[in-house]
């Protein structure tokens, strides 16, 4: 096989823009090159003059490098690192490939991977620059590296095809270094860590460090597969504080689009057909561009981020409509012009960059002082990774104005007001970072107030006048098993026929008889918002007296969507949960019930009010025995033991205000 030889020229390098073609490490930190080919020799570069200058960390990334180091002084091998868009993390983990020891005399080699290549180039743009004396060979597209340079810098579609990460010795390997690794679970990644020794904890593996902006999944998938640990966590509230990011107003603007009909994918985020069917309207967008002229359009470098290519198109037609320079930016676009558009924006030649799926990570545009979610989106590290584009600090920009075109709630997507704790449908207007968090904790002390009301009324109290109050009653069992209110949140972001069986707790069965139960974990401190899932089996007839197996635990998730999607893509891949069975999308589902399944539910009604086949659907009957089988019987006689107690609470009450008014004494007659 042939590789490119490139042969540097210090006398006349210069630097072009920095996203040009980056056909090597040498051409994407803008030297000029010469090519030759040879038979096995592989792309490597050394420095031109004025490169492998110090650089100059800040407080944070010192202290950031501090903590890794002290980790793994006490034996931990596979770390991550949280720091915020912007805050220099490719300058953290290239400064580490020095400060990490090499575990044996053969073990110097430092891999570093991510899996777009706008990362790839910028982190070899860093170790070039940091470090003149070494060897450092690319693996991406037709650059192949050797597997034996100093640091070896890898695109992860490019290693894992055709298993190229083969050539790759363990035993020669002291770092590997993960850039967004919040996507370190996904299968490719995970095949390359187990060939380095890196899919548990061993004493004989190289060092592991990930480093993100989102340390989770929005999937569900545990992090925990390839992360033991995150050493340092400073996010963009901390940074902006701090003065390392530039400060952010906020505005949401509430839009007219329907996102009820649309599909969900695998990872729980919005089909981006169905999607782009929804938000791409000529009504939506004529919406996204009036919101932008009244509220940004002294703005000097706005990113929009879209759905799709179609929706790319409209809203530049309707930008130029109104007599705005949009220009934009695609995957299809090609490298030169695309370097063109982005050098352009830069300099501030025209005012607005439209993009769908390009500038979500690896992307360095400072300028920006304004971005406009035109997409809505049920991930919040895709929320943060948008956001984060027009964070960057830049001279003479104040701030970025963030405007957050809001859809409808009920689908459960996140919004800029989710961020700091807020509802998401909180409509706010030019609110600062620290405005939003001054809405939070007015938010907070309200309902700390709400709370202390709530234990307050348990106790006795003297009143003088009536009070109202409000219960939601179920006035029998069968109204307890039809209240579908539950499950509205949860199949909002499911595609699955999850049936609510408590509060905070949800059933999804299979035919089989095994189910999972998701539910707040009960052991976590009060106020920390952690859920489990669990998986019980239906053990076979005479097995165990038990008719099921002990329950399994499948996660834990800090969210409840996360959860969810975590259970989601366990059904997926699972046999015990067809998809025809549990997926709530089955037209059997609305079909009549079966005769058995209305002897089972008709047996806790009267007689004079048994159900019919035409009352209910086979669907909402399943829901029902679900209920019934997972404890509606005992929730419902502890409403009727509750609705006991606020009778007689009621009851004293009144005796109290009677021996009251008794005691007055007023002109007129005497009550009787």
């Amino acid at each position: 096989m042939y590789r490119a030889l490139f042969v540097l020229k210090p006398k006349t390098w210069h630097r072009p823009s920095p996203l040009r073609a980056f056909p090597s490490v040498a051409y994407g930190l803008g030297w000029s090159t010469s090519i030759h080919t040879a038979p096995g020799t592989p792309n490597r570069t050394s420095q031109p003059p004025g490169l492998g200058q110090p650089i100059r960390l800040r407080d944070y990334q010192e202290e950031c490098i501090q903590s890794v180091l002290s980790s793994l002084g006490k034996g931990h091998k596979r770390l991550g690192i949280s720091l915020a868009t912007g805050s220099g993390k490719t300058v953290i983990f290239t400064q580490l490939i020095d400060r990490i020891k090499p575990r044996s005399k053969d073990a110097t080699q430092t891999l570093i991977l991510a899996h777009r290549r706008e990362l790839v180039e910028q982190a070899a743009r860093h170790c070039a620059n940091a470090y003149p004396d070494k060897t450092i060979e690319v693996e991406m597209g037709k650059l192949q590296a050797s597997g034996t340079a100093d640091i070896t810098l890898a695109s992860l579609q490019s290693l894992v095809s055709r298993d190229r990460y083969l050539k790759l010795d363990r035993d020669r390997f002291k770092l590997v270094l993960v850039d967004e690794a919040h996507h370190i679970v996904a299968p490719g990644y995970l095949k390359i860590l187990r060939h380095l020794g890196l899919s548990t904890k061993r004493a004989d593996s190289p060092h592991l460090v990930g480093v993100s902006a989102t340390f989770s999944r929005f999937d569900g998938l545990r992090l925990g597969a390839a992360i033991d640990e995150i050493v340092y966590h400073k996010d963009y509230i901390d940074m902006i504080g701090g003065k390392w990011l530039s400060d952010v107003v906020f505005t949401t603007v509430e839009s007219t689009v329907d996102l009820s009909r649309c599909r969900s994918r695998a990872d729980g985020d919005f089909e981006l057909a169905s999607l782009s069917r929804a938000v791409n309207t000529d009504q939506a967008n004529d919406i996204v561009i009036r919101s932008w002229l009244a509220k940004a359009k002294g703005r000097k470098s706005t990113l929009v981020f879209c759905v799709d290519l179609n929706h790319v198109t409209a809203l530049a037609q309707r930008f130029r409509y109104y007599g705005v320079d949009a220009r934009f930016v695609t995957g299809d676009t090609p490298v030169v012009e695309r370097t063109e558009r982005l050098d352009a924006f830069r300099n501030g030649e025209f005012p607005v960059l439209i993009n769908c799926n390009v500038f979500t990570e690896g992307t360095d545009i400072p300028n920006i002082d304004c971005v406009l979610l035109a997409r809505p989106t049920r991930s919040r590290n895709l929320l943060v990774q948008m956001i984060g584009r027009g964070m960057r600090l830049y001279p003479g920009k104040e701030n970025c104005h963030i405007l957050d075109m809001v859809s409808s709630l009920e689908t459960g997507i996140v919004t800029t007001p989710t961020l700091f704790g807020l509802d998401p449908g909180e409509i706010v207007n030019d609110a600062s970072v620290d405005g939003m968090q001054s809405l939070r904790d007015l938010k907070d002390a309200e309902r700390q107030r709400e709370q202390q009301v709530s234990e307050a009324f348990s106790t006795p109290v003297s009143v003088s006048g009536a009070q109202k109050v409000s219960f939601t009653e179920y006035d029998s069992i069968f109204d307890l098993i039809a209240d579908t209110s539950g499950e509205k949140h949860i199949r909002a972001i499911s595609q699955y026929a999850w049936v609510q069986v408590a509060p905070e707790k949800y059933i999804l069965s299979s035919p089989s008889g095994t189910f999972l139960r998701l539910s707040r974990a009960e052991d976590e401190a009060p106020g920390l918002a952690v859920f489990k899932a669990w998986e019980i089996r239906a053990l076979p007839k005479g097995v165990s007296k038990s008719p099921y197996a002990a329950p399994r635990e499948l996660l834990t998730a800090a969210t409840f969507a996360d959860a969810v999607h975590g259970c989601d893509k366990y059904v997926e891949e699972s046999d015990n949960f067809p998809h025809s069975f549990v997926s709530r999308r089955m037209a059997w589902r609305r079909q009549p019930p079966t005769d058995g399944q209305l002897e089972f539910i008709n047996k806790i009604r009267n007689p004079e009010d048994r159900l019919g086949a035409g009352d209910i659907t086979k669907g909402m009957a399943m829901d029902m025995i679900t209920k019934l089988k997972h404890g509606a019987r005992g929730r419902f006689a502890d409403y009727e033991a509750g609705r006991r107690r606020r009778d007689r609470a009621v009851h004293a009450q009144e005796q109290l205000l009677n021996r009251q008014l008794q005691a007055v004494v007023a002109v007129g007659p005497v009550p009787t």
